[in-house]
C-alpha cells in the first residue's frame, strides 16, 4: 500500500471535523502528489504533539524558519508507510526522544494551515506521541529550542493550533 492510499484509508476512517477532512480528500483525489512538498497546491503533513501524561506536560519546539513554538511534525518521505509513521518518525527526529509511542485511536485531529510559496498549503494529521518516563529531550537542527510546558501554560506560548491539539489529545487521554 502507498503512502497516499494509507492516507486515503486514515481520512475516510477519521469521523470528526467532517468538512476539513473532506478538503484532504478532495485534495487527494485532484493531485495524484498531493502528499509530497512538490505539491504546489499543497500537502500533507504529519506532526505529533509529544505529551508525558504523568507531569501534566508538553514538549513544544521552537520552529527555526517560523520561530514559533510548535508541536513536532513535517513533510512525508519515502520511506514512510503511513501517516502514523511519518508522524512518529518526525516527532522522534525532533525531539530526540527514543521510544515514543502514538496515542491509539489515530489522528487526534486535522488543521489546514497558509505557508509561503510555493507550497501554498499544509494539511496538517495531527497525532499524539507519549515520551516514556524519565524522556530527555535533545534539540535538532530544524529547532531553536525545545522546551517542556505545563498544559495550563500552552496558551501562553503556542497559537491557536496547538492549544486546540493539546485540548483534543487531553480528551482523549
Amino acid at each position: 500500500m502507498s503512502l497516499h492510499d494509507d492516507a486515503v484509508l486514515v481520512l475516510k476512517a477519521y469521523e470528526s471535523q467532517e468538512e476539513l477532512r473532506q478538503t484532504y480528500l478532495d485534495h487527494l483525489a485532484a493531485h495524484p502528489d498531493g502528499m509530497w512538498k512538490a505539491c504546489g497546491a499543497g500537502h500533507l503533513t504529519a506532526s505529533a504533539l509529544v505529551i508525558d501524561a504523568e507531569q501534566g506536560r508538553v514538549l513544544l519546539t521552537l520552529h527555526r524558519k517560523l520561530r514559533m513554538w510548535l508541536q513536532m511534525g513535517g513533510h512525508c518521505e519515502p520511506q514512510d508507510v503511513s501517516l502514523a509513521a511519518a508522524a512518529l518518525r518526525e516527532a522522534t527526529e525532533e525531539s530526540g526522544i527514543p521510544g515514543l509511542t502514538l496515542l491509539a485511536g489515530g489522528p487526534v485531529r486535522l488543521d489546514r494551515h497558509p505557508i509561503p510559496a510555493p507550497c501554498h498549503w499544509h494539511l496538517d494529521v495531527q497525532y499524539a506521541a507519549v515520551a516514556p518516563p524519565g524522556s530527555t529531550q535533545a534539540i535538532s537542527d530544524e529547532s531553536l529550542d525545545l522546551r517542556w510546558f505545563p498544559y495550563d501554560a500552552v496558551a501562553e506560548v503556542a497559537d491557536e493550533s496547538v492549544v486546540r491539539l493539546l485540548e483534543a489529545t487531553r480528551a482523549r487521554l
